[in-house]
């Protein structure tokens, strides 16, 4: 049963927004989403994404398994004309679970089966492949690496939760090391090879991970690291700008997109009536990126909004607008009904999440006309996804309507806007978090379980979240 979602029709939650003084605004006339974007030098055949959804389902290696490919089999089916495929870490050590994707040239193969599938796909159903644009996420996961965290800076939020050793029960302190500037260095010349590479399978762009607190999106807010990467704006953004422009000067007419956090927060903790709050803090919080430092509750998007400039003037042609931390804020990132076992329940009403993720959006897209802008936090919205994705597309407050998790249980959402149907309601997301539950059980041979829809996909993921349940040694739901 649902928490908060309590709308039967587009007035119900038209009335709800109302009261509640947020700007979201639905439309019932989703034209706009069939029409073609020309981004770069290519046409994308409609405003329709898939946001990058990590499967946890590769080979202990690293390499596309079964249920990855087959997840790309049918989001190509899908009808939706952007497919942004999920994080590959840039080496092995800079994996977020056992079971990401690794890109490297013994990958190289895997991940070009992968693409070829997704692109037969989408023909075998669409007829022509001219215009669908597939990219490839590229990723270090920074301090939720595995089996060893990289610390960018010592945050006295984020370390006390970060473990060094998970099964030693170890967590990060003062003392543990940070990486070295002369890392830093041997990763980006990583960043350009595996762009070099992704480009070479295929793959029509290459997004360069700066969300959710993993590497990229660290070393923004490292204000408090010494050295060529830290403290000033100039040095927290080094990285990325000499990493994108090492790209363009290689490849200056290929796309190139980032995931990009504007909004990072504080961490939340779990409070006596289960629901989130947040941290205990003390002003001001140094440690955060497009966060007022004084009331990190506030987004302040003054260094976002020149870092985007900055990577615009640099080539930058696509930027998917996130917030939070997975691991200490989920409702920063996707607004839900319920939360996984190991997580608070939203502290806000939902809605409020996703009308913070439209307004991030919205001044991004406003202050970079000419950017191919996308944003997070539609799947919460059910059946009114394409009302609300089709409202910020016409308003000029988002480029495209790109979908996440509702993309797992219904990875053909977009056929149905394009055909004016309504989203089937027995596929439709209701952000019960039972993906994420999956993301997070480790307890087997492999050290994760592979994620998807157990509710909607029972066929597949059923007997998986059966065996993650009866072996979990804490309750998964």
């Amino acid at each position: 049963m649902s928490r908060f979602f309590k709308y039967k029709t587009t007035d119900d939650l038209v009335q709800e927004v109302r009261q509640r003084g947020l700007d979201i605004r639905l439309s019932e006339d989703w034209k706009v989403l069939s029409q073609p974007l020309s981004i770069g030098m290519k046409r994308v055949g409609n405003r329709l994404a898939i946001h990058p959804m990590e499967g946890c389902d590769s080979t202990a290696g690293g390499a596309p398994d079964i249920l990855t490919i087959r997840r790309y089999e049918r989001f190509g089916a899908g009808g939706a004309k952007l497919i942004w495929a999920e994080a590959a870490a840039i080496t092995p050590d800079g994996r977020a679970n056992t079971r990401q994707l690794v890109i490297d040239e013994p990958h190289a193969r895997g991940l070009e089966q992968l693409l070829d599938v997704c692109r037969s796909a989408h023909r075998r159903e669409w007829g022509n492949d001219s215009d669908l644009l597939i990219g490839l996420q590229l990723t270090h996961s920074g301090r939720y690496s595995v089996p060893r965290p990289a610390i960018v800076q010592h945050d006295p939020l984020l370390d006390p939760i970060t473990f060094w050793d998970r099964k030693a029960g170890i967590k990060v302190g003062p003392d543990t090391p940070l990486i070295t500037d002369t890392e830093l260095r041997r990763l980006m010349d990583r960043y350009v090879a595996a762009t070099d590479l992704a480009y070479r399978i295929g793959f029509d762009f290459v997004d360069l991970k700066q969300c959710h607190r993993y590497l990229l999106n660290e070393l923004l807010a490292a204000r408090n690291r010494a050295g060529e990467f830290g403290g000033s704006f100039e040095n927290r953004t080094r990285f990325i700008r000499e990493v994108v422009a090492r790209i363009k000067a290689d490849h200056p007419e290929r796309l190139l997109a980032t995931r990009l956090n504007v909004f990072d927060g504080v961490p939340f903790i779990k409070g006596h009536d289960g629901d989130g709050q947040p941290a205990p803090f003390t002003t001001p919080v140094s440690t955060t990126w497009g966060t007022r430092l004084e009331a990190p509750s506030q987004p302040d998007l003054e260094e976002p909004l020149r870092l985007v400039a900055e990577l615009e003037h640099l080539g930058m042609n696509i930027v998917s607008v996130s917030a939070g931390n997975p691991y200490a804020s989920p409702h920063y990132l996707r607004p839900f009904e319920y939360a996984p076992v190991d997580g608070y329940q939203s502290p806000e009403h939902p809605l409020e999440g996703v009308a913070r993720h439209f307004k991030l959006t919205s001044t991004i897209q406003k202050a970079f006309p000419h950017l191919c802008v996308m944003g997070s936090g539609y799947s919460w919205l059910q059946a009114f996804i394409p009302h609300a994705g089709a409202a910020n597309v016409a308003d000029g407050k988002a480029s495209m309507l790109g979908v996440g998790r509702a993309s797992l249980s219904h990875p053909d959402f977009a056929a149905n806007i394009l055909s004016t149907k309504p989203l089937d309601p027995k596929r439709t997301c209701r952000t019960f978090s039972y993906c994420t539950a999956l993301m997070r059980s480790k307890h087997n041979l492999q050290g994760q379980f592979a994620s998807g829809c157990p509710p909607f996909d029972k066929g597949v993921y059923g007997p998986i979240w059966e065996e993650a349940k009866s072996t979990s040694p804490t309750p998964l739901m």
